[in-house]
């Protein structure tokens, strides 16, 4: 209520502006803060949004997944978070229209990027840590989701765009709508999706146990009755089941002076948890007469809402040109919830004492709340672009249920930060320097004894991205780059403390974490001809202080001391307080901390391909690979890092016909961290036919016809905390109509 509220406050001070529009020049011109702040120009991909909205709906991370340098820890269909480089979580910022995202998917590895992905403009993909720039503390890269929401032309026309979507693998189906017209000198877009998806396929025998870890030989028997009833057997995932509901509006002001909008998006999904981890074996009985009671659903239910404001007023003054202005509030809630499945009759009457014995869960919730403004002063002249950027962040995070693992905590954030862009006869040098004081305030109660200290981390981040491009020749350019990075640890780094089901671990933070510092080297060549081109990115990335989840293990014990000398009293308390796991019964959680050593991350992409003319349209072949390496300075594998893969590409482009298909070969994984295993390779088949008829002149519809995993692979991401339990979807194919009036 309070977004719409703020809404028609806007809408009343739109019609005090004093000011008269003008028409603007045919001309598209598509928001983006990679555009408005062109700074430095490191390894980058803008996806045309027709590409997302053309093919088969699926979460962010595997929209994205097929391109260099980029992958996806997944967590069942509905959660696929980004990773760049082998950097994820608060390494990799998501923006919505040039402003971070601020929803709760860095809380939990089964929590969802919280992003609308109908009636997108693009998808900027910015590798590497120049993407400071937009962000803090983005030692991976940045994605930024970019949509029509609060537009800075005035639309030409009214159109209107309605999609409808089925898919196999999940019984699922999609519809979508949205609206864009200029009424009064006002634009107005709207946009509606809602999402419908089952549980989705796998391959037979795709699901991976371990049948005896955590059972004594008493329960051989019962364990031989259970292999009975593996979910591997029933050919699909339990509660990988997906829905949404998507709406966004928004007005926006264009004139010779500028432009002023407001948006207003709300975002509501329910979606089952296809693993959660227990503390305890014997909580629900005997695993046999859970079976016959009934499987227990684990759900999560989100609700979402921001209002943003955005605008630019061109100053055309001595000393600055314009101002870029934003503000946005958000409200974020994800709610983790338990319900026994329905059964039959007859089995409530021959199991009363079962359900009086089993164990009620209260729900858990998460809740993100912030507020964000800040200002782009472009002081630019006939030398050089320049401009001055103020940020401001007050964030508050709350755990608050059953299984809450955090206190609450607080995060205000001030930024202040110079860009300087110049072209010279030989070379362009771009620069960026960003300084963040960060102040973060949590607490960590202490279990066995239920005291509370209170931590309040105040201090200051410095970063410096750097780039120089040349073109060597008229069909090559090369481009160097060298940036300095600082993060500070996040909320749950710091003060996190208790069972983490999703990942099946008790996970302890550490209050006296240092800031990890990230210095990146990277050199990339471009090359094209028209018929040949070629793209190779090498980079190396040294981590001070890199911050992990590691599972304990003897080695790692005596590892973490040597690099904590000075901080033997804290972990000499945190191994007193961790003894005492078991006596709560924590003892079938695998237990993991938060700690910190150097790590060093290297790596390339390479990409080559040709463009064919053909007698009606154009082919392109292409072949790409990407790798990652990364270590600790002691020779361990940071764990979690994805495998190389090979990806092949076929395009065939005519004016009404779109055909794509690409092959991702992953390579097995057997560089892997502490408490992991091995993860096999596997060759994902992706096909896509898109077919545009023209109706009347005065309206188009495109049907798609899509494959995803056409060779009914078993496949997992060596990312994934659950990806013995949870693999990749099966075979799945369907059909997308889009409709344009």
């Amino acid at each position: 209520m309070k977004k719409f509220l703020n809404a028609i406050v806007v809408i009343i001070a739109f019609h005090s502006i004093n000011v008269s529009s003008q028409d603007i020049e045919e001309v598209v011109v598509i928001t983006s803060a990679l555009v408005d702040t062109s700074e430095i120009t490191n390894p980058l991909y803008v996806i045309d949004g027709e590409n997302i909205v053309d093919d088969a709906t699926t979460s962010l991370g595997d929209a994205i997944d097929s391109y260099l340098g980029v992958s996806i820890a997944d967590y069942g269909a509905a959660v696929g978070q980004p990773i760049i480089r082998g950097m994820s979580g608060p390494r990799v910022k998501l923006l919505k229209n040039g402003m971070v995202n601020r929803d709760v998917s860095g809380l939990g590895v089964d929590h969802l990027n919280d992003v609308d992905l109908n009636d997108i403009s693009q998808i900027e993909i910015v590798k590497g840590p120049s993407s400071l720039l937009y962000a803090n503390g983005t030692i991976g890269g940045i994605i930024n989701v970019v949509d029509y929401t609060i537009s800075t032309v005035n639309f030409e026309a009214p159109k209107a765009n309605l999609g409808l979507e089925t898919q196999s693998v999940n019984d699922g189906d999609a519809q979508s709508f949205s609206y864009k017209e200029n009424i009064a000198g006002l634009n107005f877009s709207f946009g509606y999706k809602d999402v419908n998806f089952g549980n989705y396929d796998i391959p037979s025998g795709a699901v991976m146990h371990e049948e005896e870890e955590h059972h004594d030989e008493d329960d051989h028997d019962e364990d031989e009755h259970e292999d009975e009833h593996h979910e591997e057997d029933l050919g699909y995932v339990n509660n990988s089941d997906f829905a949404v509901e998507a709406t966004k509006f928004g007005i926006s002001k264009v004139g010779d002076w500028g432009y002023i909008g407001f948006g207003i998006d709300n975002l509501e999904s329910v979606y089952g948890i296809p693993f959660h981890g227990d503390e305890h074996e014997d909580d629900h009985g005997d695993e046999e007469g859970h079976d016959e009671h009934g499987e227990e659903r684990i759900f999560s239910t989100t609700d979402s809402e921001t209002f943003t404001i955005k605008g630019s007023y061109n100053v055309n003054g001595s000393l600055i040109n314009k101002i870029d202005f934003n503000y946005r509030d958000s409200d974020y809630t994800l709610i983790e919830a338990h319900e026994e499945e329905e059964h039959d009759e007859h089995e409530e009457e021959g199991h009363d004492e079962d359900e009086e014995e089993h164990e009620d869960h209260a729900p858990t919730v998460f809740a993100n709340e912030a507020t964000e403004y800040g200002a782009i002063f472009d002081i630019s002249n006939d030398y050089a672009t320049q401009k001055i950027v103020f940020n401001f962040v007050d964030e508050d995070n709350s755990i608050v249920g059953e299984e809450a693992f955090m206190n609450p905590a607080n995060n205000e954030e001030f930024t202040m930060g110079y860009y300087l862009s110049k072209d010279f006869d030989l070379f362009n040098i771009d620069l960026g320097m960003r300084i963040d004081q960060i102040d973060r305030s949590g607490s960590v109660t202490d279990e066995d004894h239920g005291d509370v200290d209170n931590y309040t981390i105040d201090d200051s981040t410095n970063s410096l991205a750097f780039s120089l491009g040349r073109d060597l020749s008229d069909t090559l350019d090369v481009n160097v780059g060298f940036a300095s990075v600082e993060r500070l640890p996040s909320v749950i780094e710091l003060f996190m403390n208790g069972p983490h089901m999703a990942t099946g671990r008790f996970e302890v933070g550490d209050p006296t974490l240092s800031a990890e510092t990230s210095n990146n080297f990277d050199i990339t060549f471009n090359f094209d001809n028209g018929d040949f081109y070629g793209y190779a990115s090498f980079y190396v990335t040294d981590v001070d202080n890199y911050i992990a989840l590691v599972d304990e293990d003897e080695d790692h014990d005596d590892h973490e001391d040597e690099h904590h000398d000075d901080e033997d009293e804290h972990h000499e308390d945190e191994d007193d307080h961790e003894d005492g796991h078991d006596d709560h019964g924590h003892g079938n959680l695998i237990h993991a901390n938060y700690v910190q050593e150097d790590a060093e991350f290297d790596g390339y992409e390479i990409e080559i391909g040709r463009t064919i003319e053909m007698a009606n349209g154009d082919l392109t072949l292409s072949f790409g690979r990407d790798v990652v390496n990364a270590e600790f300075s002691d020779g361990h594998n940071v764990p979690r890092i994805n495998p190389a893969r090979n990806i092949y590409s076929l395009i065939y482009d005519q004016d009404d016909i779109l055909f794509k298909l690409s092959l991702k070969d992953v390579d097995e994984q057997n560089d892997f961290g502490e408490g992991e295993t091995a993860t096999d390779g596997y060759r994902m088949l992706d096909a896509r036919f898109t077919k545009t008829f023209d109706l009347d002149g005065k309206s188009e519809l495109k049907v798609s016809l899509f494959g995803r995993n056409l060779l009914d692979e078993k496949a997992r991401n060596h990312s994934s905390f659950v990806k013995d339990q949870v693999p990749l979807p099966g075979k799945n194919v369907g059909i997308k109509f889009n409709l344009t009036y």
